[in-house]
C-alpha cells in the first residue's frame, strides 16, 4: 500500500491501532503502537522517534534518540490482536544525519540487495529457510547462583509412555522418529494448519508443514521463496505467528537449535539462488547437479567464509550442541548433490532451471535473518568474483560416520568462541558495498563474547555434578 492508501485503510477497516515494528541487532523483533489520531501520512518521511539506547546493541545513552520510518508497503492487519491493529515493519535512520542507522539489520539487507545490483553479476537473490522449531506443552527452567536446571515436557514425548497421564493414549513419538507420522502420533497436524493460515493471513505464502525427525513436537513450516529482504521480513511474521499460535492453544513453541538431548536439533536449511534478467544464474543443464560455474564459485565463497559465516548464521552457544555428526546437522564444509550429511546440498528435486538452488544447511532459526542472508550472499558473491573453486563434490560418503580431517576436509568450528575468532579475523566481504559496516561487526562480537559466550563459560552446568561432585 502507498501512504495514501493505508490512511484510507485505516478508515474503511476501523483501525484501532497502528503497531509498528523493527529488529533489533540480535534478531528480536520490537514494537510500539501509535493511535490513529496521531499518525499521518507525514510519518513515513518525518519518522517516529524512540530510544535507541534501549535496545540491544544500539546506541548509547549519549547518542540515544533515533528515527523509525515505517515502510508503507509491509502493512497488513496483524491476525492476533483482540482490537483491529494495522501492523507496519520500520527501518531505522539517525535524526541528526538523516541517514539510514549501520546497524539497523533491514538496512543491511537493503543495502545487499542494492549492492547485488552494482555488481553486474545479477540483480535478485531468491531465499527460502526451512525453520524448524518444537512446540511444548511446558517448559521450566533457572539459573542462579546456587541452583540451575531445566525441564521439557510434551505430550507426545518418547520419555511418557510410561507416565499417569489420567489417561495415557499412547501414540508417542520415539526418538529421531518423527518425520511424516500420521495422527495421531502427529498430534500437531490442526496447529500448524492453524499456524499456515494466520501466516497467510500476514501476507506469507506457504507451500507445505510437518512433523519433523525428533520426538515432543518438532515442526516445520515451509515458506514459498521470496527476495532476500521479504523474506526476512517474512521469517519475523513467521516465528511471531508461530509463537502466538502455540501460546493461544496453551502450549509454547521455541527455535532454540538443541533443546533436547541426544535427538535432532532445529535447524534452518536456507536455500539460495541469483538472478538476472529472469533467468536463474545457478542453472546449467550440463553441469554438475545441473549447476553452472557460477554456483560453484558461490559454493567456493560459502565454504572459504564458512566459519565467519557462522558468527551469524548459527549465533548462540546452543547452536554448536546441534552442529555434530549424527543428528541431521552437518557440520563438514563439502558440497553435493543429494547428500544430506554435506553442508551444501543440491536439491535434485525437479530439472526445471527457476528451480536450481544451492541449499546451506548449517544455519539455525536463532539468527538474524536480515544479517544471516546479507552475509551468505556477501560470501557467495566473493566466491563468484574471485573465482573460488569449492573441490570436487562429496557424494558416495556419510559424512556423519568418517573423520573429515582424514580427507581434507573442511569443518565448521565446534563453538560460538570459535568462530567469533573467525569472524574477527575474516570480515572484509562483509565490508564490500558498504554493506555490514566495522561497527556493527565488532559490537556484534563483544555483545556476544561478552553477554553469551562469557555467561555460559563461568557457569557451573548441571551434568559436571554427574561427572565431579565425586572425584
Amino acid at each position: 500500500m502507498t501512504p495514501e492508501e493505508i490512511e484510507q485503510f485505516i478508515q474503511d477497516n476501523d483501525v484501532a491501532m497502528i503497531d509498528v515494528k523493527f529488529t533489533d541487532l540480535l534478531g528480536t523483533w520490537q514494537h510500539f503502537s501509535v493511535t490513529p489520531t496521531e499518525w499521518s501520512a507525514d510519518v513515513f518521511t518525518a519518522g517516529l522517534g524512540f530510544d535507541g539506547s534501549s535496545i540491544r546493541g544500539f546506541q548509547g545513552i549519549q547518542r540515544s534518540d533515533m528515527i523509525l520510518i515505517p515502510d508503507p508497503e509491509t502493512a497488513v492487519l496483524d491476525p492476533f490482536t483482540a482490537h483491529t491493529t494495522l501492523s507496519i515493519t520500520a527501518g531505522i535512520s539517525d535524526p541528526v544525519t538523516g541517514e539510514r542507522y549501520h546497524k539497523d539489520p533491514r538496512g543491511v539487507a537493503e543495502r545487499v540487495e542494492a549492492y547485488l545490483g552494482t555488481t553486474g553479476v545479477a540483480d535478485t537473490s531468491f531465499w527460502g529457510p526451512e525453520a524448524e522449531f518444537f512446540v511444548f506443552d511446558d517448559v521450566r527452567y533457572d539459573s542462579q547462583r546456587d541452583t540451575a536446571f531445566y525441564s521439557i515436557d510434551s505430550v507426545e514425548a518418547a520419555w511418557n509412555t510410561g507416565s499417569d497421564e489420567g489417561p495415557n493414549l499412547a501414540y508417542k513419538t520415539p526418538y529421531k522418529e518423527g518425520y511424516f507420522p500420521v495422527p495421531p502420533r502427529d498430534t500437531l497436524q490442526d496447529l500448524r494448519t492453524e499456524m499456515v493460515l494466520q501466516m497467510q493471513k500476514a501476507g506469507v505464502q506457504i507451500e507445505i508443514h510437518h512433523h519433523e525427525v525428533a520426538t515432543a513436537g518438532q515442526c516445520e513450516i515451509d515458506m514459498k521463496y521470496a527476495p532476500l529482504t521479504q523474506m526476512a521480513d517474512n521469517l519475523q511474521w513467521y516465528k511471531y505467528v508461530v509463537r502466538n499460535v502455540a501460546r493461544q492453544a496453551g502450549k509454547v513453541a521455541t527455535f532454540m537449535p538443541k533443546p533436547l538431548f541426544e535427538d535432532n536439533g532445529s535447524g534452518m536449511h536456507t536455500h539460495q539462488s541469483i538472478w538476472k534478467d529472469g533467468t536463474n544464474l545457478f542453472f546449467d543443464a550440463d553441469g554438475y547437479g545441473m549447476i553452472s560455474e557460477t554456483a560453484r564459485f558461490y559454493i567456493g565463497g560459502l565454504i572459504k567464509h564458512g566459519a565467519a559465516l557462522m558468527a551469524f548464521c548459527a549465533p548462540t552457544t546452543n547452536s554448536y550442541k546441534r552442529l555434530v555428526p549424527g543428528y541431521e546437522a552437518p557440520n563438514v564444509l563439502v558440497y553435493s548433490a543429494r547428500n544430506r550429511s554435506a553442508g551444501i546440498r543440491i536439491p535434485m528435486l525437479s530439472e526445471n532451471p527457476a528451480t536450481k538452488r544451492l541449499e546451506f544447511r548449517a544455519p539455525d532459526p536463532t539468527c538474524n535473518p536480515y544479517l544471516a542472508f546479507s552475509a551468505q550472499l556477501l560470501a557467495g558473491l566473493d566466491g563468484i568474483a574471485n573465482q573460488i573453486d569449492p573441490g570436487d563434490p562429496v557424494d558416495d560418503v556419510d559424512l556423519f560416520e568418517i573423520d573429515p580431517a582424514e580427507f581434507g576436509y573442511p569443518v565448521i568450528p565446534g563453538s560460538l568462541a570459535e568462530v567469533l575468532d573467525a569472524l574477527e579475523e575474516d570480515h572484509d566481504f562483509l565490508l564490500k558495498g558498504d554493506v555490514f559496516s566495522e561497527d556493527l561487526i565488532q559490537t556484534w562480537i563483544d555483545y556476544k563474547r561478552e553477554n553469551e559466550v562469557a555467561a555460559v563459560d563461568i557457569r557451573p552446568h548441571p551434568h559436571e555434578f554427574s561427572l565431579y561432585f565425586d572425584a
